[in-house]
């Protein structure tokens, strides 16, 4: 078993920072976790406790159920991947590999099969003779990884390691790195900024913010059911659409104003609120130019048109309604969570076919399913119906 547990870790730096606040978490045996949040968030610092550089300030860590915060890094039985791949200018990537199984006094024969293996797995046998700097960045990665697979650890930790690859290389990454937990079936704990990478690598993800954990969940259920606010609006792209909206009634059904959508509300979901905040998704919108027979029954809307972002497959279509700022209540250490700012800036992705065009009008579609609805105090997802 290598499942890595976190038990309310606390850390705080001699400063008074507190990076990370009484953290519980568990990746699960065999699982690839993500961590993920904006920068400062405390997801490097979690993976440094874990791997031993770091030590925490309260509360427990185990790996493979057993305690390692007084364990040496060496001696924790984890591999590490680093953003900067960290690869010695002066050896080849052969020796950049063997260099990890040093310590284990390991006979020359078994270094060169576990060096061999491990770079059969990553599809870079041909390059074993190479120094890093006649490698791409993406084949330093996968030498960087080799580094890390050779020692057959218990657990993987990987910080930011696409972080400093090209968009392209990155897609590839990606790939590489599912197929490769999918092959090994090894514990990975995975620390990364970008939401993209996030969701499509991970089997859940967590979503951090100034040290606490906002939700850890499968990217699906991030995506269609976020707990908050902050975790709709860091997950998703184009980002989600918050609007905050007065809770009206009309013969006692619920609804809310947007733009020039009226919207159907659930009774149980805003019982006595007043106001509340609504979440649209920029694919629940539709040009009715191009809305699907089935979906003729969808509520549409005018609305006059700032910029159209042309994009391969569908086009962001930008445009303002009436709208009004608010600061949550969600106690987060790092402030208040700001949501709208009267005009408020709406983004449609629409069929990339549509007319849109700057300073013209377009009837806009919008799937009431789709819309998520939040507290306009706490910021908390309220229920669906």
């Amino acid at each position: 078993m290598a499942e890595i547990v976190l038990d309310r870790v606390t850390k705080s730096f001699r400063d008074g920072t507190v990076a990370v606040r009484d953290l519980s978490l568990e990746a699960r045996d065999g699982e690839l976790l993500v961590l993920v949040g904006p920068s400062g968030c405390g997801k490097s610092t979690i993976l440094r406790m874990v791997a031993g550089l770091d030590t925490p300030s309260a509360g427990t860590i185990k790996i493979g159920g057993r305690p390692v915060d007084e364990l040496t890094p060496g001696a924790r039985d984890v591999a590490m991947v680093f953003q900067d791949y960290a690869l010695y200018p002066h050896m080849t990537a052969y020796k950049n590999i063997a260099f990890a199984l040093k310590p284990l006094r390991l006979p020359r024969p078994e270094v060169d099969r576990r060096v061999r293996s491990s770079a059969r797995v990553l599809g870079i046998e041909s390059l074993l003779g190479r120094r890093p700097r006649a490698l791409s960045g993406g084949e330093r990665q996968r030498v960087a990884l080799g580094r890390a697979l050779v020692r057959d650890p218990t657990a993987f930790l990987l910080d930011e390691p696409l972080s400093n690859l090209d968009a392209k290389l990155r897609v590839e990454m990606r790939a590489e790195i599912r197929r490769l937990h999918d092959e090994l079936g090894t514990t990975f704990l995975y620390v990364t900024h970008d939401q993209i990478e996030a969701t499509t690598v991970g089997d859940r993800v967590a979503v951090l913010r100034a040290g606490e954990i906002q939700q850890v969940d499968d990217p699906r259920r991030l995506y269609r059911r976020p707990s908050n606010v902050f975790v709709a609006a860091f997950i998703g792209s184009p980002g989600i659409n918050l609007v905050p909206a007065k809770v009206e009634r009309r013969d006692g059904a619920p609804w809310a104003s947007v733009g020039p959508w009226n919207i159907p509300l659930p009774p149980r979901a805003v019982e006595d609120r007043s106001d509340v905040i609504v979440g649209i998704r920029p694919e629940a919108f539709e040009d009715r130019d191009y809305a699907a027979p089935s979906d003729a029954a969808g509520r549409a809307g005018r609305v006059s048109v700032v910029m159209v972002e042309p994009l391969p497959g569908m086009a962001l279509v930008h445009f303002e309604i009436e709208g009004k700022s608010i600061h949550l209540n969600d106690r987060a250490q790092d402030g208040p969570f700001t949501v709208g700012s009267p005009p408020a800036r709406i983004v449609a992705a629409v069929d990339a076919r549509t007319g849109a065009r700057p300073g013209g009008e377009l009837d806009l579609m919008i799937d009431d399913d789709s819309i998520l609805l939040f507290d306009a105090v706490s910021g908390v997802a309220l229920p669906e119906s």
